[in-house]
């Protein structure tokens, strides 16, 4: 079991850093998903409860707009 993030950016990420990055492996353990800015990496990071942020996935990709 880790406690360190893993960040990755989506494979869709190619809009000149204008991105976030994620680490679903805390999810099993810790039941979050940190999140943090790629232009400021050493910033701040939001963790967001697994299903607050699969709502959030899912609306996205149904094209709901925030």
């Amino acid at each position: 079991m880790t406690n360190t993030p893993n960040w990755f950016k989506s494979s869709y990420s190619s809009n000149g850093g204008a991105c976030i990055e994620v680490a679903t492996n805390l999810l099993p353990a810790h039941g979050i998903v940190p999140v943090r800015d790629s232009k400021h990496r050493a910033g701040a990071v939001l963790e967001f409860p697994a299903d607050a942020f699969s709502a959030f996935v899912t609306g996205i990709r149904n094209g709901c707009s925030l």
